[in-house]
């Protein structure tokens, strides 16, 4: 990829450093970058200290955070720094999910940004309020199909649909695990977020005669009592009748957890701050490990490759959960259909190619 006769230089602006707490936002921010090799970018670095490693090319831009997490002040030298930085770029790629604050960013625009293009991941929305309110940055990428029509629905004029990817190398296969089956659950503290409906459902497997062990891996948001919130999760396993159960907080190492898990479980009603399509499907997906998800209409992408119950209905989830338990034939079947939509639709060679192409049509 050329801009006349140098490589293009494109900031990729994020809520909060590359290298600090892993998010979506950055998540895919670090994806694109990985995938363009012939780009020059531009990307916010935390200071002082990591949280992950540094990306191994492009000019890091420091911001001062002491945990690498999106607090307010990471979230205004983000949009202080992206203002100086957008004007000596080509382009912008901006990951930003549509919260509280982005209408107002979104109407400061031309003043922030100024006259570069400007490429807009969306990750997700945390609540479709907030799109009456907001003004499109430029081009729009939506994760899925169910969120591109409520961009459009929202007067977003140019909204394409580039699903996220995952490293297919780095996720390989695995056999089903031996053992007594371990059940996951893995999101935030959320309202509706799914934990509760999770540990329901959990419930109401046992009550019809499944065995298994429920692990609660929980990611809790700046400003949370992760403490407090995990220890009511316990109390409503237990008066739900659960005894086989742990509630954890961020997994760091999620490819050993996976490699001990029978099935996913994720039933929110809402998404809230997740990424329309959550990462944690995909490695699990990815993984041979067969997923329940609720029925929104963004998990549709998934097809058949999952199981789907109405969204909080934990008595139609826990019965799926103890059939496919108690299935190994079906379990099998859904586990190689979710490592095939991996490779099919998440794969990185067509992520590469889709991104190369937009940048390419905003550049030319």
């Amino acid at each position: 990829m050329r801009h006349g006769e140098r490589r293009p230089r494109v900031l990729l602006l994020t809520s909060s450093p590359l290298d600090g707490a892993e998010g979506c936002d950055v998540r895919l921010a670090a994806d694109v970058l990985g995938a363009l090799p012939d780009v020059d970018f531009v990307w916010f670095s935390q200071w002082p200290g990591r949280r992950q490693s540094p990306p191994g090319r492009g000019r890091a831009v420091r911001i001062l955070s002491s945990d690498g997490v999106p607090h307010v002040p990471e979230r205004m030298q983000s949009a202080l720094f992206g203002a100086v930085q957008a004007r000596r770029v080509d382009l912008v790629h901006a990951f930003l999910t549509v919260g509280r604050t982005f209408p107002a960013f979104s109407w400061l625009r031309p003043l922030l940004l100024g006259r570069r293009p400007v490429v807009h991941t969306v990750p997700g929305v945390m609540n479709t309020r907030f799109l009456n309110h907001v003004r499109p940055l430029g081009t729009t990428v939506a994760l899925s199909e169910s969120m591109a029509r409520r961009l459009r629905a929202a007067d977003f004029k140019d909204v394409r649909v580039i699903p996220p990817m995952i490293g297919l190398d780095e996720w390989p296969y695995l056999p089903r695990p031996k053992g007594f089956p371990v059940v996951l659950f893995a999101g935030h503290h959320d309202p509706h977020g799914g934990a509760e409906t999770a540990i329901d459902a959990a419930a109401e497997a046992v009550r019809t005669g499944a065995s298994f062990h429920l692990v609660l891996a929980m990611r809790g948001r700046p400003g949370q009592d992760n403490a407090m919130l995990d220890e009511a999760l316990r109390e409503r396993a237990g008066a739900a009748g659960l005894t086989d159960f742990e509630v954890r907080g961020y997994v760091e190492d999620m490819h050993a957890l996976l490699s001990g898990v029978h099935v996913l479980l994720f039933p929110p009603a809402v998404l809230g701050g997740k990424a329309d399509i959550p990462l944690t499907v995909l490695q699990a997906l990815a993984s041979g490990r067969p997923a329940i998800l609720s029925d929104l209409p963004q998990f549709a992408d998934f097809g058949h490759a999952v199981l789907r119950a109405p969204a909080g209905d934990a008595r139609r989830t826990g019965q799926q959960l103890a059939w496919l338990l108690d299935q190994p034939r079906s379990w099998d079947v859904l586990a190689d259909r979710g490592r095939a939509l991996v490779e099919d639709h998440f794969g990185p060679e067509r992520f590469a190619a889709r991104y190369g192409s937009l940048y390419r049509e905003l550049l030319s």
